[in-house]
């Protein structure tokens, strides 16, 4: 297919690779957070924010969404990515970020789908740490699958 606008062009990401940690394949990245009792109006201003920095900043994010249940007190944040060097450069890229909604939640866990290098899980341990507390980070490696990646049209 064309690059031209409006053209949907796919590209597969295997996740069925060498069997190596971090090798190939998408990274879906899963958290959840207890919000702070009466801080979901600043905690929606402040992922915002966060969102608008992260899109400038990561160009390579498949995905990044953060859904906020008020009623429940929680917040759940998702993120896909084309791999893990990706997972580990948003972890990098946003950390001063995710600093700042610190005082809004308390992270509870995170869940990692996919195959994350050991530089990933150990960033994401020092996430855990410094948003929660006794917060794991579990992963769920794939056992078959495939993942079609749309890009943004130019």
């Amino acid at each position: 297919m064309s690059g031209r606008r409006g053209t949907l062009l796919q590209k597969e990401l295997t996740m069925t690779g060498d069997g190596e940690r971090g090798h190939t394949g998408a990274v879906v990245y899963i958290d959840r957070s207890e919000i702070r009792e009466g801080r979901a109006d600043e905690l929606r201003a402040g992922v915002s924010k966060l969102v608008d920095f992260v899109d400038a900043h990561e160009p390579q994010l498949i995905a990044y969404a953060f859904h906020v249940d008020e009623k429940a007190g929680e917040m759940t944040v998702i993120a896909v990515h084309p791999d893990s060097a990706s997972l580990e450069l948003h972890v990098e890229v946003a950390g001063g970020e995710f600093r700042k909604l610190a005082h809004l939640v308390t992270l509870r866990e995170i869940r990692i789908y996919g195959r994350p290098s050991d530089r990933a899980l150990a960033l994401l341990q020092q996430k855990a740490e410094m948003l929660g507390e006794g917060v794991s980070v579990r992963v769920h490696e794939p056992d078959a699958g495939f993942a079609h990646c749309l890009p943004t049209p130019a």
